[in-house]
């Protein structure tokens, strides 16, 4: 038994292309504001360690420096100590400044890392100290760090090119994670797509809980980012606050680095996609972007040909080109040669398949195509074998010709009519439409 439902009504092509339209306004609307969700980043990251800094230098109690009266060391007996308190005096109300500065350094550190690599969000709570490792140049014995991505999604691993930017992003992690000993805290994580624990590692992205440390997970990540587009105060379109999703980072690395001219092919491995059409799925499309890539085709296309093509044409040039168009006009239609070429034909104008008939030309058509006949016939009867065969191809070019004005369709005058106006009740009317209630 055949199903009943069509092909048709399964096809996922308008879907498709909806939802590439939707991620592509979601990118536009965000790789324009990235510099300032960075710069804001980085300012407040700097500011919570500085206030963090402050107060833990502040006796408890006491006002904490260069905050204008507006906060005070709170008396926290029974805080762990590894904790900085401070209260608001005008409100009371307890701040824990570890934490905030703790928020802002990984939120930092999240949007550096995965606006410069373009990872996926699993890929970087893999990322450990063994990740980053080096290659020396057998040319020049330069050596080159580089980022080792763990098999992820397509199980692919991959090596990425780390740049000054991201190396500096990475150095501060690793300062910050080491303890006295110069060791990475090993850290057991959950791998939340595999459904497993995965063995203790030296991972990047883990923060202190009590009194252990533990590995990020996504849903940390996305608060994160949250709080940190918070702090911006970014708006979308509609007037609603702008989120960013990890992944977002991703189409904007896509797009940022195919239009300032990274190879697609290149894009691809970067990123680790199996299809180059997934990455290329991944670039935004900017209409001013498709016009300068067609006037930047032009100029190429006008630089690989002759510059006097380019010129002002001679008065002599001019009129050699009208004059041929004047000359397209023959006997039985119109020639449609392109200017400068010679005819291929030799003027015999029955044979060319440039030859546009006349449809007012019919019967001189007829006529030329019923002397050819006879001719063959004469040639066939004389034994002129040498021209019969000339005399059938013209033959049959004269009755394609034929069959060109027949494909044609016939456009005959259509009378409509004039229709005679009334004057029915003070109103100006037609014969051919009553106005409604006459007889």
């Amino acid at each position: 038994m055949p199903c009943p439902i069509s092909d048709d009504e399964i096809q996922k092509a308008k879907d498709r292309k909806h939802r590439k339209a939707r991620m592509d306004q979601r990118t536009r609307e965000r790789l324009p504001v990235l510099p300032v969700l960075i710069s804001t980043t980085d300012r407040r990251r700097r500011a919570a360690a500085d206030l963090l800094r402050a107060a833990q230098g502040t006796e408890p109690g006491a006002l904490v420096p260069s905050t204008d009266g507006s906060l005070r060391r709170a008396v926290v007996p029974k805080a762990a100590g590894h904790l900085t308190w401070v209260e608001e005096t005008n409100s009371g109300r307890r701040r824990n400044l570890s934490y905030e500065e703790e928020e802002a350094f990984w939120a930092f550190a999240a949007i550096e890392v995965l606006r410069l690599t373009g990872i996926r969000n699993e890929e970087l709570l893999e990322l450990t100290h063994h990740s980053v490792t080096e290659y020396r140049l057998p040319s020049t014995g330069e050596v080159v760090p580089l980022l080792q991505i763990a098999p992820s999604k397509t199980d692919t691993e991959r090596l990425l090119l780390v740049s000054p930017e991201l190396a500096d992003v990475l150095s501060t992690i690793i300062c910050r994670l080491r303890a006295p000993n110069r060791e990475i805290p090993l850290v057991a994580s959950y791998d939340v797509r595999e459904k497993v624990w995965n063995p203790p590692m030296p991972l990047l992205f883990q923060r202190d809980i009590g009194t252990e440390h533990r590995a990020f997970t996504p849903t940390a990540i996305r608060k994160l980012l949250i709080n940190a587009l918070a702090a911006t105060g970014l708006t979308n379109a509609d007037g609603d606050l702008l989120t960013f999703s990890p992944h977002d980072f991703r189409r904007i690395f896509v797009t940022d680095a195919i239009m300032n001219g990274l190879p697609p092919h290149i894009a691809q491995v970067i990123c680790g996609h199996g299809s180059i059409d997934t990455t290329m799925g991944y670039k935004a499309v900017y209409p001013a972007e498709t016009i300068e890539a067609h006037r930047a085709f032009i100029a190429r296309r006008r630089a690989a040909r002759p510059s006097e093509e380019y010129r002002t044409p001679t008065d002599e040039e001019w009129d050699a080109f009208l004059a041929h168009f004047e000359k397209r006009k023959v006997s039985i239609g119109t020639c449609a040669r392109a200017f400068g070429t010679p005819c291929i034909h030799e003027h015999a104008c029955v044979r060319c398949s440039l030859l546009r008939p006349d449809p007012a030309q019919r019967a001189r058509l007829v006529d030329i195509r019923d002397n050819l006949t006879a001719r063959i016939a004469e040639a066939e009867r004389e034994g002129w074998r040498g021209e019969v065969e000339g005399l059938r191809v013209s033959l049959a070019g004269a009755e394609e010709k034929l069959a060109q004005l027949n494909r044609r369709p016939s456009l005959g005058v259509v009378d409509l009519g004039m229709p005679a106006a009334n004057l029915v009740g003070g109103h100006l009317a037609s014969e051919h439409h009553p106005p409604k209630g006459s007889s």
